[in-house]
């Protein structure tokens, strides 16, 4: 292993995955990470392995992590070997993770092929054009912005706006905004072959 740059945001980590051959990153997760925008650069650079640093060892965070584009995890905890071995197995497609955990993804990935839970009932609820409202309220933009981005008038927006609330079960945009930063997907994929 060797290391190529250690990079302070997102953005110069974009630049550096383009410059150069990179295997795999190793990303501090204890810094407020913006797991929307990590998210997208790992689907851009989907032969990138990705691992969280510094993950508190729960169900819940290690699937987050999952979701977000991560194909490991470091504990807080970990030692240099445990770092080492940890990202050896990254690389070699195994994850090492306490029984719960790997029971939690399992369940997880199952909910997720079999139809069940929140997001699978998000593809079947919302037409192509609330998709498209719900992934422009995930940026923040405003009826207005909206509107004007999709050629609709600001009533129109209005009364997707609604729509999505009530099909998401939410009660203000700001949660839409904050459910679809968590879950990118779920505008992109909810109306796939659907017309307007």
């Amino acid at each position: 292993m060797s290391v190529r740059a250690v990079i302070s945001d997102l953005e110069s980590l974009r630049v550096q995955l383009s410059s150069s051959d990179v295997q795999l990153v190793l990303v501090d997760v204890t810094q407020g990470l913006d797991l929307f925008d990590l998210r997208a650069i790992s689907h851009e650079w989907n032969a990138v392995y990705f691992v969280a640093l510094g993950l508190t060892e729960q169900r819940q965070a290690v699937v987050q992590c999952g979701r977000s584009g991560f194909s490991g995890y470091v504990t807080r905890d970990s030692s240099i070997d445990g770092l080492c071995a940890a990202l050896s197995d990254t690389v070699a497609g195994r994850l090492a993770c306490p029984p719960e955990i790997s029971g939690g993804l399992l369940r997880a990935l199952f909910r997720k092929e079999q139809g069940g839970g929140a997001e699978p009932d998000l593809d079947l609820a919302l037409t192509r054009r609330e998709s498209e409202v719900l992934e422009r309220l995930g940026r923040g933009l405003s009826n207005k912005e909206i509107g004007e981005d999709l050629c609709v008038s600001v009533a129109t927006v209005k009364h997707h706006v609604h729509h999505v609330l009530e099909k998401l079960k939410l009660q203000r945009r700001a949660q839409a905004m904050r459910r679809v930063r968590d879950a990118p997907w779920l505008a992109h994929t909810s109306a796939m072959g659907r017309k307007k």
